[in-house]
């Protein structure tokens, strides 16, 4: 049972060959979500201090050709033993977590706050880090350390409307598309990892793409779809332990 909620959408065989020819582009999957690219909407920037020395602006957008915002994209790396990174913060104000996405590094740990004057029992099932923080006031004093690389899926037991997402990243290099769906990749990038919260494919999956495609091809379209109602604690709670 998915915790997030999300039904991934399959497509048939036929009607893929048929996109794929009219789009006349290379479709890769690689464990991660499936992705069309298409139009041109990537290059080097031209501006003045822009240009390939500095990188260059990808433009992402949803199947109806609007701009998507909160894309992660992450720059595919080799992992170096690194120094300790800062204590990254989910914060949950208005009965939501803040940010709704938070992009931390692999081993890296998260604080969970609660700025309301309600207490909140925070959780995740998902296979990235299995958790829960039970109803509580103010900051526990103990983070959440993430060890392995995936997504994340953030419920509250006592608020089903709040819906958190942390992407536990390999590469120092996490970046996030703004309300115009653009983000700038460093020219130093060979491939690339694309996510979304929204993404038709499983919730823990993502695309790897290599510059040199992206370069070739265009603008990435990323399918999404409404999420659909989320399963509930006590339901994810039986399943996970038996009762």
């Amino acid at each position: 049972m998915n915790v997030s909620g999300h039904n991934p959408v399959r497509t048939a065989p036929g009607r893929l060959n048929m996109i794929r020819r009219a789009a006349d582009c290379a479709w890769v999957t690689f464990g991660w979500a499936l992705l069309a690219l298409t139009g041109p909407a990537f290059g080097a920037d031209t501006g003045s201090g822009n240009g390939s020395g500095n990188g260059y602006t990808l433009q992402l957008r949803d199947q109806h050709g609007a701009p998507l915002s909160d894309v992660v994209v992450e720059v595919v790396a080799p992992v170096y033993p690194g120094s300790v990174q800062q204590v990254a913060v989910m914060d949950q104000v208005a009965k939501q977590f803040q940010p709704k996405l938070l992009t931390i590094m692999q081993g890296q740990a998260v604080s969970f706050p609660n700025s309301d004057d309600i207490r909140h029992h925070v959780y995740s099932f998902s296979d990235t880090k299995r958790f829960e923080l039970k109803l509580y006031a103010g900051t526990p004093i103990q983070p959440i350390r993430f060890e392995q690389p995936g997504v994340v899926v953030l419920g509250c037991n006592i608020h089903d409307s709040m819906v958190g997402y942390i992407y536990v990243s390999k590469s120092k290099d996490v970046l996030i598309s703004d309300q115009l769906g653009a983000v700038k990749i460093p020219a130093y990038a060979e491939q690339v990892a694309i996510w979304h919260a929204q993404q038709t494919q499983e919730i823990d999956t993502r695309r790897i793409v290599t510059v040199t495609q992206l370069q070739q091809s265009g603008s990435v379209i990323v399918e999404t779809q409404t999420p659909a109602p989320r399963n509930t604690f006590s339901e994810m709670f039986k399943e996970h332990h038996g009762h």
